[in-house]
């Protein structure tokens, strides 16, 4: 048995037009069969007439434009109109009348430009046919014509409806598109802060001890090492957040390689700055995101006390849990900043605070009661928000 969804793709990969032409071939086999001739609208009261030839171009007119219905709404429309009048001036009043309804239906939904102006024209034919039905015969009451006009304002109007409907979801998935490029922008932004400010940071911090380091070789051979290494750092950083944005990679990876937040310690201590560390507990086999948020948390927060608390005591505590990770980075007030800066750009301690409360997790930074400042965060495992 084959599957629904292999039939509907083949289907959709045909052209609009050689689709909407299967259906105005089926209008016009149904109106040809014997069975259902005479069979369809009657508007104005004309007697019933055998088919002959003329019929043929009446039952042509109306089925056939079905096959521009959507590509040109206003050329299948005059077509079939006139077919239409032609049905039922003639008195053939063949099923192919209901093309009628397929094309307004149509031009109400896919017409895009001078619609006032078709349906004025519509309004303007529709009256000269009842003017001619009137002069051929005594036809049907006037109320019998309004009925028939108020059937076909309702197919346009059903039309319209399909439209704005149409372009309203369009409206809706051009939002919900730049809504969700402005988070991955603001992602991309906040991920660039981390990796950039950290290892710039500790550079500057490096670079401006190496100045007081000319008459000791030694420590300004390591000194300028450590800058070497913290480049080369930046540079690893920055190409594991290229293939974050690369397509190509798969989730793995976001997540740092193990033992990265020792590196950042080391990093810290390496600049100048005393840290501190421990860490509690054995990390879970999965923690989803939570790993590279804790990892985030803890860059962040040794960043600051790199550039408000330069020197001073710094301690970075970290606890794994069954179900979450709680982190706490603070310092003691002693340092002092690395020189005299505007604030920053707000990404830092906001963008955290972000990526915790994605998580479900609680986070929290200020000075504490006793001097310095200390930012904590308790990270739920096993998200991969």
């Amino acid at each position: 048995m084959i599957a629904p969804h292999r039939l509907r793709d083949p289907w959709r990969r045909l052209d609009v037009t050689v689709r909407d032409l299967l259906l105005g071939l089926l209008v016009l086999a149904l109106s040809l069969w014997p069975a259902f001739q005479h069979h369809g609208t009657l508007l104005g009261g004309v007697p019933e007439r055998p088919f002959d030839r003329l019929a043929l171009v009446a039952v042509a007119l109306q089925a056939l434009p079905l096959a521009v219905r959507r590509r040109w709404p206003a050329v299948c429309l005059a077509l079939v109109a006139a077919g239409f009048a032609l049905d039922q001036l003639r008195g053939y009043h063949s099923p192919a009348g209901a093309a009628l309804v397929i094309a307004l239906l149509s031009a109400g939904a896919y017409l895009e430009r001078y619609r006032r102006t078709v349906m004025a024209l519509c309004t303007v034919a529709y009256l000269a046919l009842t003017v001619v039905f009137h002069r051929l015969g005594p036809g049907e009451p006037v109320s019998e014509f309004v009925t028939f006009y108020l059937a076909v304002c309702l197919a346009w109007g059903t039309g319209a409806w399909l439209r704005s409907t149409r372009i309203a979801e369009a409206e809706r998935r051009h939002r919900v598109a730049e809504d969700s490029r402005a988070a991955e922008r603001a992602r991309i932004a906040r991920e660039l802060h981390d990796v950039v400010t950290h290892h710039v940071t500790a550079m500057v911090v490096q670079a401006e001890a190496a100045r007081y380091l000319t008459a000791a070789p030694d420590r300004l051979d390591r000194t300028l090492t450590a800058v070497t290494d913290t480049g080369r750092r930046a540079i690893t950083d920055l190409r594991h957040l290229l293939d974050l944005l690369d397509p190509g990679h798969g989730p793995e990876a976001r997540t740092p390689p193990a033992g990265r937040l020792l590196t950042l310690v080391e990093q810290s201590r390496r600049a100048g700055q005393p840290v501190e560390f421990t860490e509690e507990g054995t990390p879970a086999s999965s923690t989803g995101s939570a790993d590279l948020v804790a990892y985030r948390v803890v860059q962040e927060a040794l960043t600051n006390a790199l550039k408000h608390a330069r020197g001073g005591a710094t301690r970075v505590r970290v606890r794994h849990g069954e179900r979450q990770i709680t982190v706490e980075v603070g310092t003691d007030g002693s340092g002092a900043p690395v020189a005299p800066s505007p604030g920053g750009s707000g990404r830092g301690l906001a963008g955290l605070r972000e990526r915790v409360d994605v998580l479900g997790g609680d986070f929290s930074a200020g000075p504490e009661a006793g001097g310095g400042f200390v930012v904590r965060a308790r990270i739920p495992t096993g998200s991969t928000a």
